[in-house]
């Protein structure tokens, strides 16, 4: 189990692509912070003019054919930008440490799919060994009745009955390898193997005690909240929510900006050399720009109403996941509670009904039962064996459900 657990969280790829997610949040967060920056572009242009014109260079009216060429610098910071910035910064952090709880979401999913899968995989393998004994006692029953037709002892409806439930076993059994194989591929999928792959799953250790339970669920729900993963991204989904209104109302703030360029350039109408005129033509200018907000058709109105609205939706989501996990530990707890009540009851009728077959075989052999009620207490006792193995692997599961929610390991 913890070998299959440990394989699909190297190699499944919803966990895989839970990690891309998480790489996408953090560049965002590295973008967000490079956004305090200051940008630089560079630029260059070269054009001829024919006719009245304006020089680009020494801004003279002239009319003649004008070559001219400019390169610069441009920069500019935003110094204050109603705190936007600030608070986007903050928001992709929330949103980069909101991306591990999720991927740690995506990892207890495929943990749980491990556990049912895997026990599916060994319910099946114990029905296969049920199936097979089943099928090897009919074969000696058809034996059997085989020679007391000869003998004279039965009649041939006694031996075709015999003949029946060996074919009637020999079809479970079939099927019983069937189901095995189909639990064995969803667990190859889930471990991303090989269809070529082969893989043996080992059986329960029988020593381990499955018994306890922590009857209080209340405190079990507690524990849930306080480590399942998605509660602490509902809560940083909130945040981020809160995060969104700050920078919405940001835009009804001015913003101030620090802007400077450096550039030089030729124009053909001038007599000195392309050097000389780079020298003499270079300049240098820096300014602040203030983009006051007086309206935006209520464009800011409506995105602060939104981001109220989103508050108030996480908010709602979060309640929507605590009470998703609320149910998972209430049903756990009662399919386990319940389970472990059906497999005390499965125990008992099985090992009942497994008395009363071997009683019946006896009968058999001596001639003083029929095929027909030898067959009826060999299914009883075949279903009396399936009750007890679904009882006790549900068991399991929920048990080991519940154990998940405490924050314990899955062991079995």
């Amino acid at each position: 189990m913890q070998d299959c657990i440990t394989y699909a969280i190297e190699n499944n790829i919803t966990l895989k692509d839970a990690a891309l997610d998480k790489s996408q949040a953090d560049v965002a967060y590295f973008k967000a912070k490079s956004s305090r920056l200051p940008n630089l572009f560079g630029s260059a242009s070269q054009s001829f003019t024919n006719g009245s014109s304006i020089d680009p260079i020494t801004s003279d009216f002239v009319t003649d054919q004008i070559y001219s060429t400019n390169v610069g610098l441009n920069s500019s910071v935003a110094l204050f930008q109603g705190n936007q910035i600030n608070n986007e910064i903050a928001k992709n952090k929330i949103l980069a440490n909101q991306s591990l709880f999720l991927q740690e979401e995506a990892k207890n999913n495929i943990i749980l799919s491990v556990l049912e899968n895997y026990l599916q995989v060994l319910h099946a393998k114990e029905g296969i060994a049920i199936a097979e004994n089943n099928l090897k006692s009919s074969e000696a029953e058809v034996e059997r009745a085989k020679a007391r037709l000869d003998a004279g002892t039965i009649a041939l409806n006694d031996y075709t009955e015999a003949q029946s439930q060996q074919a009637s076993n020999k079809y479970t059994l079939i099927n019983a390898k069937n189901t095995y194989q189909q639990f064995v591929i969803a667990l190859k999928q889930l471990l991303e193997l090989n269809p070529a792959n082969d893989i043996v799953i080992e059986p329960l250790d029988n020593n381990t005690d499955y018994s306890s339970i922590l009857l209080d669920k209340t405190e079990i729900y507690s524990k849930a909240l306080g480590i399942l993963p998605e509660v602490n991204a509902s809560d940083l989904n909130i945040a981020s929510s809160k995060k969104d209104l700050d920078i919405a109302k940001g835009a009804y703030l001015p913003t101030l900006s620090l802007t400077s360029s450096i550039g030089t350039g030729y124009t053909s109408i001038n007599n000195n050399t392309f050097s000389d005129q780079f020298e003499v033509n270079f300049n240098q200018r820096i300014g602040l720009s203030l983009n006051i907000p007086i309206f935006n058709k209520n464009q800011t109105k409506a995105a602060v109403q939104n981001a109220e609205i989103n508050i108030e939706k996480a908010q709602i989501a979060k309640l929507s996941t605590e009470k998703e996990i609320y149910l998972k530990v209430e049903t756990a707890y009662q399919n386990a509670i319940s389970a472990q009540e059906q497999l005390f009851a499965a125990e008992s009728s099985m090992e009942a009904a497994k008395q009363s077959y071997q009683l019946a075989q006896k009968k058999y052999e001596l001639g003083g039962l029929s095929t027909t009620d030898l067959v009826i207490s060999q299914n009883t006792y075949t279903s009396a064996q399936e009750d007890y193995l679904q009882a006790k692997y549900l068991y399991i599961l929920y048990h080991e459900l519940l154990q998940f929610y405490q924050g314990n390991d899955i062991k079995l």
